[in-house]
């Protein structure tokens, strides 16, 4: 078909009918004019840019941007072009590529209130809070009543822990567009982040009135609920979340830390595998040329791999699951940190221990540590509960004991750890970190129980809160003498109780088989699951667990009035 004479006009025109259509909302019959002038002139910069802009508006990102690279193709010199493509590609989470077309954009056009504000969410996404701040606040410089850019400056705020400036920043997007679901989420999670969930609850809720299929509000209000004590409410939360969005990785593993919660294993082990789609851990996750093995074939005369994975105290709970492998037929190769490899090497059924970034024997197959329970269909009956699993060296213990026992004079000897790692860069384990950890001043009244000698076997940032002179000399301090778990479980076997909060050193006393009280935070970690005072992973472990979130007074009371029993009755009460 031979083009019209009179074809520039032609497609002017169509041009015009097509923009008043869009502007009128007719958008599907603008599309197809759109499309039409494509057919006529496939290079036609407007037309592109246009369809490329319609395709974003409609959630079709990645046509979007094939339409948006063709119009750039024609003219690179456009700044709202490169602002809209650094647009779908923070959505695509291509956050590289973004930055460098808002960057593009930013060199033509400096002052331009939408590039930045791409710019921002970019840098956000690269973990670059501090200059995706900056760029939020260019953006709001060049153009106040900016609401979008208001919001994620929120988002930037809660990662670099100022959660009170965070909630200011929504509630400025909020004045400027109260109806907007996003911010009204956002004000959610500083609310949670502020310890205030009854106040989070609202404001998701709110933003659910707004978009009922906003998945990540559901998600975040089912997490706002675990902190009511609200767990069969957070299981709907996450269904309706799921049915938005069914690959949402984090809810899934929301979902299944509520299932582990409430005991329900199975379910729960299952949903847990999602934790290797999570962004945070995905990069993390090892690639191997043999296969996963989850239970689900025969590995007897097998050589296989089980790998730690997250923390020490998960490799600590877990690794007790290697005696059971190794009954079925396998060879075990066992891979873990540093820090571990001395205790670990106590532990039944290794035919090998590895340490973490060595290079690897052969092997058949491998598992996680954390996919161990799912593989041998852990339920609450099953448990293996068997302590000790791990053992201090005798030689060790014994260079202890004349010390620690002169040090005790007769009362209770008693090992205290008041703070969990930190791990501030990541906004959901700081919020986790902060919640499980407390001060050494909170100890005070439990160090004000006669006949005790404490010790403290606090290692990090914390220990230097505990006291380094004459203020507490019912408390001595050997930590600079403890290198690894093996010297820190050499000590800990003469003790007679290790206080904790929930950290890796309440597992190594599990573990040993010691009695073990864990000052365990509302939000619990989901091995403890509910209200039990007692575990089924440790033998000899006790939880003292906040009635409400955040109440470390009533802990503290709590033990310490266990304590004093303990410390009236004598030596023989502990066991």
């Amino acid at each position: 078909m031979s083009k019209p004479a009179n074809l520039p006009q032609q497609l002017d025109h169509m041009l015009r009918q097509a923009v008043a259509l869009q502007q009128n909302g007719a958008v599907t019959e603008a599309e197809e004019l759109y499309r039409e002038i494509l057919e006529l002139k496939p290079r036609h910069f407007e037309a592109l840019q246009l369809l490329g802009a319609l395709a974003l508006q409609a959630g079709r990102v990645q046509e979007g941007i094939e339409f948006l690279r063709k119009a750039l193709a024609i003219n690179a010199k456009q700044a709202p072009l490169h602002s809209n493509l650094a647009y779908a590609l923070n959505a695509l989470q291509h956050f590289d590529e973004a930055l460098g077309s808002a960057n593009r954009a930013l060199a033509l056009q400096s002052r331009f209130p939408d590039a930045l504000n791409n710019r921002g969410n970019a840098q956000a996404g690269l973990n670059l809070p501090h200059e995706a701040l900056a760029s939020f606040d260019r953006a709001i410089a060049l153009m106040p009543d900016f609401a979008q850019a208001w919001n994620n400056r929120a988002c930037v705020l809660r990662d670099l822990g100022r959660s009170d400036d965070a909630l200011a920043s929504c509630d400025h997007a909020l004045a400027l567009q109260p109806n907007y679901p996003d911010a009204w989420s956002n004000r959610g999670n500083a609310l949670s982040d502020l310890n205030q969930p009854n106040e989070a609850r609202q404001s998701y809720q709110r933003a659910l009135e707004l978009a009922p299929a906003f998945a990540d509000a559901w998600n975040n209000l089912g997490l706002t609920q675990i902190d009511l004590d609200e767990h069969a409410q957070a299981l709907q939360s996450y269904a309706h979340a799921l049915a938005v969005n069914p690959a949402a990785a984090e809810t899934h593993w929301n979902q299944s830390l509520c299932l582990l919660q409430l005991g329900q294993l199975e379910a729960g082990w299952k949903e847990y595998e999602w934790r290797w789609e999570r962004s945070r851990i995905k990069a993390g996750r090892r690639i191997f040329a043999q296969p996963l093995w989850l239970g689900d074939s025969s590995v007897d005369g097998k050589t296989i791999l089980l790998h730690a994975e997250q923390g020490l105290g998960d490799t600590l709970q877990f690794c007790r699951y290697a005696a059971m492998v190794s009954a079925l037929g396998a060879k075990v190769v066992l891979e873990v940190p540093r820090e571990l490899m001395r205790l670990v090497s106590t532990l039944d059924g290794v035919d090998q221990l590895i340490e973490a970034g060595q290079a690897l024997p052969p092997f058949d197959c491998h598992c996680p540590l954390l996919s161990l329970p799912l593989a041998f269909n852990t339920d609450l009956a099953n448990i293996p509960s068997k302590t000790p699993y791990l053992f201090a060296d005798p030689q060790a213990t014994h260079e202890w004991h004349e010390r620690i026992a002169a040090k005790a004079e007769g009362g209770l000897k008693v090992g205290l750890v008041w703070a969990g790692g930190s791990r501030p860069h990541v906004a959901e384990l700081r919020k986790n970190d902060a919640r499980r950890s407390i001060t050494f001043e909170r100890l005070a009244p439990i160090l004000d129980v006669p006949n005790v000698q404490f010790f403290s076997l606090q290692k990090g940032p914390a220990a230097l809160q505990s006291p380094r002179n004459d203020s507490h000399p019912n408390v001595i301090d050997y930590t600079e003498e403890l290198d690894d778990f093996a010297d820190t479980a050499a000590l800990v076997a003469n003790l007679d109780l290790m206080i904790s909060v929930d950290t890796s050193t309440a597992h190594l006393a599990g573990a040993l088989n010691k009695p073990v009280w864990i000052l365990n935070r509302f939000d619990t970690c989901w091995r403890w699951m509910l209200e039990r005072t007692d575990t089924p992973w440790y033998a000899q472990a006790r939880l003292f667990r906040q009635p409400a979130l955040g109440d470390w007074d009533s802990v503290i009371r709590s033990a310490h009035d266990a304590l004093a029993a303990l410390s009236a009755e004598g030596k023989s009460a502990v066991r």
